[in-house]
């Protein structure tokens, strides 16, 4: 069995307690999200959170509370996959994902409104859902960066998003073809160290082994430092990462 060393022990470990659990497939059923829901419980420790569609939010947190993990959130997507602009809609979304108990929210930004000049749109939109998730829950807006594609259009899309009230920027649904990618992450981490690092940063879409996610929390690292990482700041959205994470650590601990 192939040896890990003790630096990427620790990392992996790190990387589980970041992980948003998810599992948005057309053919989710109770029984899959019951399962999630075992698994967000590891012999390492929780994950932060199990992200799961609208209908699944009341049988995520039973099970989660069931098992003793009151401490792991339960999140869900609104505006998804595509991003539309009706912001009433969005709002509607939002307000039915909180009264079925979601504690995090994440919000699909309506990016191609962006693409075509629009930026009102979105800073609408974030800022409604963002009243509606005052002091009850999390906002994590998904910026779809792989459809933005322009690194000023990525940055746009950042800096409002932050500016309307977002807790966090997410990069994907992973429903497209670009998902996460690291000038984006970049991109991301400087619109929100211009707001001083208080807004959170979720990589999300193809992110699929250890690999991957060390990049990203590396990122993170070397723009805020080593005490900013934390579930608090950092997430890393992903439905079959942790299984890699689980087996890396039952290796044995060695120099390699």
């Amino acid at each position: 069995m192939k040896q890990i060393n003790e630096a990427d022990q620790q990392l992996v470990q790190q990387a589980i307690g970041l992980l948003d659990l998810t599992s948005l497939s057309g053919d989710d059923d109770d029984e899959r999200i019951l399962s999630l829901c075992q698994r967000a419980q590891t012999p390492f420790g929780p994950v932060a959170a199990v992200c799961v569609f609208p209908r699944f939010i009341a049988l995520a947190r039973r099970a989660l509370d069931a098992q003793g993990g009151q401490a792991i959130r339960v999140a869900t997507v609104v505006n998804f996959p595509h991003g539309g602009p009706n912001v009433a809609a969005a709002v509607t979304e939002t307000l039915e994902a909180l009264a079925a108990g979601a504690n995090e929210v994440d919000l699909v930004y309506p990016y191609r409104s962006l693409l075509m000049g629009d930026a009102q749109t979105g800073l609408s939109m974030v800022a409604a859902c963002r009243d509606a998730c005052q002091g009850r829950a999390k906002l994590k807006v998904i910026l779809e960066t792989g459809e933005l594609r322009d690194p000023q259009m990525i940055r746009q899309a950042s800096q409002d998003a932050i500016a309307a009230g977002a807790d966090f920027l997410k990069t994907s649904t992973g429903k497209v073809l670009v998902n996460a990618t690291e000038q984006a992450v970049r991109i991301m981490l400087e619109a929100i160290a211009e707001r001083g690092g208080l807004v959170g940063l979720k990589a999300s879409g193809g992110i699929r082994t250890f690999d991957d996610a060390r990049i990203y929390i590396e990122l993170a690292r070397a723009r805020f430092g080593a005490a900013w990482v934390n579930a608090d700041h950092v997430r890393l959205g992903a439905s079959g990462l942790l299984d890699e994470l689980l087996a890396r650590l039952e290796c044995p601990v060695g120099e390699a």
